[in-house]
């Protein structure tokens, strides 16, 4: 889904093992780009030693090779080479700059140079259902999510290993590396109760209670998973954007299978009648708008709807053309009016709203201002909205 666009300088972020140097090594052929990957221990080690090297590597590429493209990959493992791309840059080299990493988090950190409107930024997540849609199997992403490395695989027990894998050595260790986290251990325990609280009202003191961890620092620990685009917030539906800051949000993981694992339910099945599947499903979809507000550029606002009697909407979507979308999210295949109360209350509060039920109907159907819609389909009503 993502397209790089060309003659353009570019960051582009995204969590380990979502693809980004299979895209780059597709998108940017060998004999007209330069590739720098710092996860290769020799160009870590020379260019860390020595960043100006780069610079004059790329100055002969450009000009003497006609080169158009330097890559670099995972750019975050050294910050200073930002300052000389800037430098570059400002020389009008005729080529383009295209920087990958993992996270923003510790360029920022060290104060790194993001080239301050140079480059476009985008970011990479895992598959989408349009870009897997000949073999997508909804039962399988719902339990093991949709990472490239895990969805190509052909077993459950390699797709096991490999998530088992991945929160061992890049969310416990990695992060700690990126994100700088002093305790260690107060992380770990943290992990897991995120986990458990994916998709719920966040409640810090809760948390921070069952972790053994003070309230800030529980906030602080989701804003790191933030940053390292780990997972994101969902913030409460309020008019008033002042008002929306005040409530207590929700955290989604960005990708079901990173649940599974830390959860430690890889080997358990989800039964489609359990509240589980209902909850996975869930997620799935409110992940799926996510990652399609970010590759089509919708600009849409998005939030939850919740009212302190407990009346509440799964999302809702603010279009900029001043549009408001109500979606109810629910597994079932065959829905009924009541599952949509949560979308009258949210029709009280705002007349004008669009109202959407998605599930794993086959077809469409109506209750009053409701339209019940198969959740693939979702995308076919609204984007002209």
């Amino acid at each position: 889904m993502l397209s790089i666009p060309k003659n353009k300088n570019v960051f582009i972020f995204g969590p380990r093992q979502t693809g980004k140097s299979t895209l780059l090594a597709r998108s940017f052929s060998d004999d007209k780009s330069q590739f720098y990957n710092l996860l290769e221990a020799d160009t870590y080690n020379k260019l860390l030693a020595n960043p100006q090297l780069f610079r004059n590597e790329v100055e002969t590429a450009c000009k003497i090779e006609n080169k158009k493209n330097i890559i670099v990959d995972e750019v975050q493992k050294i910050p200073q080479i930002l300052d000389e791309v800037h430098n570059l840059i400002e020389k009008k080299l005729p080529c383009n700059f295209i920087l990958s990493g993992s996270s923003s988090r510790k360029l920022k950190r060290f104060q790194a140079n993001m080239l301050a409107g140079r480059a476009w930024t985008f970011n990479l997540f895992p598959f989408v259902y349009q870009e897997i849609k000949k073999n997508f199997s909804l039962d399988d992403i719902l339990r093991f999510g949709s990472l490239p490395s895990v969805n190509l695989l052909k077993t459950n027990t390699e797709k096991q290993e490999v998530l088992r894998s991945y929160v061992n050595t890049y969310i416990k260790e990695e992060i700690e590396i990126e994100a700088n986290i002093r305790n260690l251990g107060s992380f770990l325990r943290f992990l897991p109760m995120a986990a458990a609280e994916n998709g719920e009202v966040l409640n810090y003191s809760n948390i921070a209670r069952e972790t053994g961890i003070k309230s800030s620092t529980a906030k602080e620990y989701y804003k790191i998973l933030e940053d390292t685009l780990i997972g994101f917030f969902l913030l409460p539906y309020n008019r008033s954007v002042r008002k929306r800051l005040t409530k207590h949000p929700k955290f989604y993981f960005f990708d079901l299978g990173l649940v599974s694992a830390l959860n430690k339910k890889l080997k358990i099945p989800l039964l489609e009648s359990s509240y589980e599947y209902g909850k996975a499903f869930e997620h799935f979809f409110i992940c799926e708008i996510f990652r399609l507000n970010e590759y089509l550029r919708l600009d849409l606002d998005i939030s939850f709807y919740r009212t302190e009697r407990g009346a509440e909407v799964d999302l809702v979507l603010q279009t900029p053309k001043g549009k408001t979308i109500a979606i109810e999210i629910k597994s079932t295949k065959n829905p009924v009016p009541r599952h949509c109360s949560g979308l009258y209350s949210f029709k009280k509060v705002v007349p004008e709203a669009k109202l959407f039920l998605v599930s794993r109907v086959s077809n469409l159907m109506q209750f009053n201002d409701v339209l019940v819609l198969p959740w693939e389909k979702f995308w076919d009503y609204v984007l002209d909205l």
